[in-house]
């Protein structure tokens, strides 16, 4: 059975300025696998295939209470400085596009998480399956989840 790809939905952005340059942050946000020390999410990333010395592919690893599962994770924008974002799958569904925009200011770089429902019907069953959540929650969990990741950012780049 296939299922038509979601066109993409509102997005939902949360925006921090950290002390250190683009180049430092855009760095530590594209290590994929630095992830799961500031997601209150998810808790492991494997990468799965490279594009030269970046993270092409790869499988994050979440938990939100009992609930456990996986997405698959695709690199569609790597410009450094400027713009990380990935496409999130599940079970071949589309889920999202996660990604951080890059912008140098006084200050330093002031850093725009954003996320983008992708969900098609399929999606969004699978969705409450394993998270037991109504699809229309998880706007919020989100916008909660990228306060918490980008406050954690902030802290780990800065005390360097």
């Amino acid at each position: 059975m296939t299922s038509q790809s979601a066109g993409p939905g509102p997005e939902v952005a949360e925006r921090i300025t950290i002390a250190a340059p683009a180049e430092k942050v855009y760095t530590a946000v594209a290590d994929v696998r630095r992830m799961a020390r500031w997601s209150p999410e998810c808790f492991a990333v494997w990468v799965t295939r490279r594009d030269g010395g970046r993270p092409d592919r790869f499988v994050g690893w979440n938990r939100r209470g009992p609930y456990l599962w996986f997405t698959t994770c695709r690199v569609v924008t790597a410009t450094p400085d400027c713009e990380f974002a990935f496409d999130v799958t599940t079970f071949g569904q589309p889920v999202a596009r996660w990604g951080y925009r890059f912008t140098a200011t006084d200050g330093g770089t002031e850093v725009t998480e954003y996320w983008q429902d992708r969900r098609n019907r399929t999606a969004h069953v699978l969705g409450k399956v394993f998270t037991g959540k109504a699809a229309g929650t998880r706007p919020t969990v989100n916008r909660d989840g990228m306060r918490e990741t980008l406050n954690r950012l902030k802290r780990e780049l800065e005390e360097r």
